[in-house]
């Protein structure tokens, strides 16, 4: 297949007029051309490497206008642990584990289908699914132990974009804590157990397996290195939520003396094929720890900012060492230029100070570093060689029109959604077109009736 995109970012800046031809879901040629060759796909707006979704969870879209009622009218919520108020990240959970166990095989295979395909909307081309439903309610495997994780692959297949799936290991409630009832599904009992678990998947053309440490509550410490080793040995990513709330922080040190990121770091977790998830509430220490050892973070702000967990020090991140992706983790929207803007816009609120990163700065979190940090190293730009997955967003929308072409990626990524994205293609096959999904083209109503059925 033959694309001609009107302008494509292209070694760093934005170029008019440019071929890209596709074989074997590879980009075989990149060429200047003022206009579309005989027989091409034209693809209008500013096309730049597909999008990189690197923290997704993928039933929590099943939560989006339920739960984001503040205090006095948080419909359907309980107090969490401690007498917490109504609209604290812990009463949210509770909901969430309600959703959690509502959920087979089946209907999450429907729910993640739907949700994957508003993403291929939203011009994401690779999901990193961080996964702990294993098992039935009640903590009994499937008579398949991976079923749960086979129905996502399945899913990502049917919505037309990759996937790696980050097999979770989630053994605890809390430090020496056992699992509560409705934690039990997501328990393999040992950290061996897992391992033996997540043996048994397999990837496919569209799908790499990876692992993950659900965080230093769930997994014991003298369990840790056990999840990592066996990534390591894999060659396979691995991911952890780190640091999340100052609950974790303090409850790491009351029973090991040390900061969740030591913790990582004392069992060998750390490293360039680590990613932490969050790291919103780290010391001067965690932050050297992550950085030098070019441990990635995945920066997910519509969520933080959602659940009230705060600011992370991305900036401070980076300096360290640390290559930052971006995740809509519990989609309260899902929308990478919206993640990638307000990782900018955040730092502003912060710090009362304006331009910590540039536009291609920012795209490359959403891109290039997303892939890496999911095993997709090939993926993520522009380039002959390199995976043929692109999406192309709008320049003549109510947001996006004015800018003159040289500030195309500026318009992009401080002002564009994805509810402007026009295309998508994945491995050189053209998903969605003119707005429309090729191969789900009634999104709205599988995310309703998919929805539906779990609550």
């Amino acid at each position: 297949m033959t694309y001609w995109a009107e302008h494509a970012w292209l070694d760093g800046g934005v170029r008019t007029g440019a071929v890209l031809e596709t074989d074997g879901g590879r980009v075989a040629a990149v060429r200047a051309l003022d206009a579309p060759p005989p027989g091409a796909v034209v693809l209008r707006g500013l096309t730049v490497p597909g999008l990189a979704n690197a923290h997704s969870h993928a039933f929590h879209r099943a939560l989006r206008g339920t739960v984001q009622v503040g205090a006095g009218g948080a419909r359907g919520a309980e107090d969490g642990p401690g007498g917490r108020a109504p609209d604290s990240f812990w009463a949210w959970r509770e909901v969430m584990y309600r959703v959690a166990d509502n959920l087979t095989p089946d209907s999450y295979f429907a729910l993640a289908r739907a949700t994957y395909a508003e993403m291929a909307l939203a011009g994401i081309t690779c999901v990193g699914e961080f996964h702990y439903l294993h098992h039935a309610p009640g903590g009994a495997p499937y008579a398949d132990p991976n079923a749960m994780g086979e129905a996502l692959i399945a899913a990502a297949g049917e919505a037309g974009i990759r996937i790696t799936l980050l097999d979770a290991c989630y053994l605890s409630a809390g430090f020496g804590t056992p699992p509560e009832q409705s934690q039990l599904r997501f328990s393999d009992g040992t950290a061996q157990q897992w391992a033996a678990r997540a043996d048994r998947l397999t990837g496919s053309d569209h799908a790499r397996i990876g692992a993950a440490i659900h965080s230093v509550r769930a997994v014991p410490a003298d369990e840790l290195g056990t999840v990592a080793d066996w990534a390591r040995g894999r060659g396979a990513p691995l991911h952890v939520h780190l640091s999340e709330q100052p609950a974790e922080n303090e409850a790491a040190l009351a029973a090991h003396g040390r900061t969740p990121t030591r913790l990582l770091h004392d069992s060998g977790a750390l490293g360039s094929g680590t990613t932490a998830v969050h790291a919103t509430h780290l010391t001067d220490d965690d932050i050297h720890l992550l950085g030098s050892s070019r441990t990635g973070v995945c920066m997910c702000p519509t969520t933080e900012r959602d659940l009230a967990d705060g600011i992370g020090p991305a900036v401070a991140l980076e300096r360290a060492g640390s290559p930052l992706s971006l995740g809509s983790d519990s989609h309260a929207v899902i929308d990478l230029w919206e993640e990638a803007r307000a990782m900018e816009l955040n730092e502003r609120l912060r710090t009362r100070v304006r331009g910590h990163w540039s536009a291609g700065a920012l795209l490359r979190s959403a891109t290039e570093h997303g892939h890496s940090a999911l095993g997709w190293p090939e993926a993520g730009r522009l380039a002959v060689g390199a995976a043929a997955d692109f999406t192309t967003l709008a320049l003549d929308t109510v947001r996006t029109a004015g800018p003159t072409p040289r500030l195309a990626a500026e318009a992009a990524i401080f002002a564009g959604t994805g509810a402007d994205v026009r295309h998508t293609v994945v491995a050189g096959r053209h998903i969605v077109r003119d707005g429309v999904h090729t191969l789900r083209p009634d999104v709205p109503d599988e995310l309703a009736t998919a929805i539906a059925a779990v609550h």
